[in-house]
């Protein structure tokens, strides 16, 4: 049986904190992506954002995902703007590594030198003197990742970035990253929509102390049960593109959702909650970042931190949508899925 608690209204009590990796990072137990007030969801609300932004702080989501990909620095212009004033009470989380312009445009660099550009053009835009927790957006296949990692350091060691982290990783980055410096984060796609990562990255993960971010943990909109029908996307939204969202697996994956959508009405939730609290109930080192800029939304999903699962929700959760369960792969394109870097030569 599902607890049900304080689980739809919006509720004024601060949200718990969870502790990403062993470094003595500590973040909400929820986050807040970003991207989305920047780009690849329909048309953007700065006015919006910022009133979104302004929410989570009051709800106690103090933990902010951007990257300097979004919105070719848009977004982390926009999360500079409303940490301004009160930067202690954030933690801001970017990303580095996809590459914005020039002849390897829509690529991944991990060059050493591309790192400390990417820092200091970053920390500018964020208008801010130090990054809190800094990713490798994607492994670059043609840079051994401890040449990376190894600039990443020298940027904690400056002061410049207090945590790092990597995004889509592979174990075998995992483990080759944490031989040079601790990594505090892995975020990669994890929901009950998407469970690649329970195969092997989340094992050597743990073992080597690593908190996980699911980005995407409510696969793109599609386990709020809100989304019926992708002729409504707009023309710049890109789930128009993917593959999940097309044709007969759109109706298959709507049939799943579907049985979400019937356990979370028998015990007061929304499927939303439901989704967002059988992550948060993987474990104590697993902190969501579902992505809005709405504050509707963001209120509903932050609800999640106050819904229990029992051990016997979650088994039956998962049994319900298995891995593999939903039709369609993730990405149109596959470069952005769990990358392995060369050998060090």
């Amino acid at each position: 049986m599902l607890a049900a608690g304080r689980l739809t209204g919006v509720t004024e009590h601060q949200l718990p904190t969870r502790r990403l990796g062993n470094q003595g990072l500590v973040v909400s137990a929820v986050g807040l992506g970003c991207m989305g007030m920047s780009q690849a969801y329909g048309l953007a609300d700065e006015e919006e954002s910022l009133a979104t932004l302004d929410r989570a702080l009051e709800l106690g989501v103090f933990f902010l995902d951007t990257a300097d990909a979004y919105g070719d620095g848009h977004n982390e212009r926009l999360v500079g703007r409303a940490i301004q004033g009160r930067r202690d009470r954030f933690v801001v989380a970017t990303k580095f590594g996809v590459v914005k312009d020039g002849p390897m445009a829509g690529g991944v660099s991990g060059r050493p030198e591309y790192v400390r550009s990417c820092c200091e053009a970053s920390l500018l835009r964020l208008n801010t003197d130090h990054i809190d927790l800094y990713y490798q957006h994607r492994v670059d296949p043609e840079v051994p990742i401890e040449d990376t990692v190894g600039a990443m350091a020298g940027l904690v060691q400056a002061g410049q970035v207090r945590f790092l982290g990597l995004s889509e990783a592979s174990a075998d980055s995992l483990e080759r990253a944490a031989a040079i410096h601790p990594i505090s984060a892995l975020q990669s796609e994890w929901s009950l929509w998407t469970r690649d990562l329970e195969d092997d990255i989340l094992g050597t993960a743990r073992r080597l102390g690593i908190g996980l971010v699911p980005y995407s943990p409510l696969g793109r909109g599609f386990l709020t049960g809100k989304i019926t029908d992708p002729q409504d996307f707009g023309p710049d939204d890109f789930r128009r593109e993917n593959p999940r969202f097309q044709g007969e697996n759109f109706e298959r994956n709507r049939e799943l959702v579907r049985l979400l959508e019937q356990l979370a009405a028998e015990h007061g939730v929304t499927p939303a909650q439901l989704a967002l609290a059988w992550l948060l109930g993987q474990g104590p080192d697993v902190v969501p970042i579902p992505g809005t800029k709405r504050r509707a939304n963001l209120e509903e999903n932050s609800g999640a931190a106050w819904v229990t699962l029992t051990d016997s929700d979650l088994v039956r959760l998962s049994g319900l949508v298995p891995p593999g369960a939903f039709a369609g792969t993730r990405y149109a394109d596959s470069q952005y899925a769990y990358g392995s870097s060369p050998a060090r030569t």
